[in-house]
Formats: structure tokens, sequence, C-alpha cells
């Protein structure tokens, strides 16, 4: 299937730069009648650029375990906040508006994402109320909150731990507390956050695992369901991990939770 355009007559605030001004999912949809999951899978990339080894991949990757994948091309720097989270807000209300089209079932809807994409899903789970489109279409009038997240070594926090060419390349310049407390995830986790697998390396240079680890103390606290796996080795980026026979364990262990969320 071709790329879908998530606003048919261009984006809010596009700003003229071609390809970057038509934000769109790349769909990975299953053959057959029965009514299946899906989750939007939002590559990393600081906010700067889309990773190509955390989409496609990832899409056929689930795929295989069953479950129907649509790689989000969200819009990066020069754009800044709130457009990208603008961008992946739409893919779940558009997957949602559409489901029955690509027998999706509405109610089990996930968003997955890697680094800074794990940080913008983060973000919409945590912040779905959220509205920055004045003028709403019929999708707009879709939720938008995810039915679980999957965030992979992700950016949560824009505090002490943060990775700063993320928060720089999303917010530029000086950032005051009441945004740092904003686009920290770990302080904005509700009631209605949905339940959440995570994991994270040790050691990874360059999104510090207290990301993961802060989320999901926040998880905790409100009683929502999460499991949280942290290897105690490998880089930053390593997308499914197939070269890491100890890392590459993620996949299995998310398969087995997605499956009992009924995914």
């Amino acid at each position: 299937m071709e790329d879908i355009k998530l606003w048919k007559h261009g984006a809010p605030g596009a700003i003229g730069n071609g390809i970057e001004d038509t934000p769109s999912l790349k769909p990975f949809t299953l053959e057959g009648d029965e009514e299946k999951a899906a989750i939007i899978i939002c590559p990393g990339g600081g906010y700067v650029d889309r990773a190509w080894h955390e989409g496609e991949p990832v899409a056929k990757w689930l795929n295989s375990i069953g479950i129907n994948a649509f790689v989000l091309n969200y819009r990066v720097a020069p754009y800044r906040h709130p457009y990208p989270f603008m961008d992946a807000c739409r893919a779940v209300s558009y997957v949602r508006f559409n489901a029955v089209k690509w027998n999706i079932n509405s109610k089990k809807i996930g968003i997955l994402g890697f680094s800074a994409g794990g940080h913008l899903a983060a973000m919409v789970g945590t912040h779905f109320t959220d509205s920055y489109v004045k003028s709403k279409d019929e999708i707009d009038k879709i939720s938008c909150r995810p039915d679980l997240m999957v965030l992979a070594y992700p950016v949560i926090s824009f505090g002490k731990y943060t990775h700063e060419g993320s928060k720089n390349n999303l917010l530029g310049g000086e950032v005051d507390d009441e945004s740092i407390l904003y686009f920290s995830n770990e302080h904005n986790v509700t009631d209605s956050t949905p339940p959440t697998f995570l994991w994270h390396t040790a050691d990874d240079e360059s999104v510090p695992v207290q990301n993961s680890i802060l989320f999901s103390v926040a998880l905790k606290e409100k009683d929502i369901p999460f499991e949280l796996h942290i290897y105690d080795s490998g880089p930053h980026g390593m997308g499914l991990a197939d070269e890491d026979v100890h890392v590459r364990s993620w996949t299995r262990l998310c398969a087995e939770w997605l499956k009992r969320q009924g995914f």
C-alpha cells in the first residue's frame, strides 16, 4: 500500500519544505477478514531524523506476530512542538477512524516508539487530552488515546537525564521549568495512561536508563500495569537487536506481553 497522508488537504502548520510538510503513515496491514490489533511505530532520530531500522523492520516483526503495523513519518526539525505531537495524535485517530476498513479492533490500537520516538509515543500516552488543532474534522473527533505503549530506550525526561539533542530539536533555545515538567513524561502519568512495556540497556550512553526507570516508577505510583526489562549492556539505537543474542530477546518478551494484553 502507498503511504497515507494524515491530512488530505495539507498538514496544519506546514511551512513549505517539500516532503517534510506531509506527515504520513506507511501501512503494513494483514490479509484476512479476522479483526486484529494495530500498532503505530514512531522511529527515533532525535527529533531531527527518523531511523529506517526502527521503522519497516519493526513493522514486519509485528506482522509476523499477527499485528497490523503503521510506520509514522512525523515531522522533525525544523518543525518543533506541537507538530510532531499533532502528527502522532492524528495517526492514532486516523487508524481508529478507519478501523473497519482495515479489519482492526478499534479498542486495540497501540503505539511503539524508539528513543526520541519513544518520547513522542509517551507524550501521546500521557497528553492525549491536549489538543493543538484549531479546526477539527471527523478524524480529529476520534480519540487519540493509545490502548497500550511499547517504549524502547525512550527519551522520557527533559530534566536531569534527558537527551539534549532531542530536547533542543523539539523545543529550541532556553526552556523554562514549567515546560520541562510538561515534556517530562514521568510527571504526567495519570490514571488514564495506558499499560506500557519498556526496555533499555543499563549502559546506554545517549539516553540514560534512568529515563525508563523514572517512567516505570511513575506508572507504579498510578497502578498502571507495566513491564520493564533492563539489559546489562548494549549501545543506543539497537532496534530489533537482531545481532545481539541477549538483547534481541526483547521482541519475544514483548510479543508475550502483547498477547497478554489481547493484542
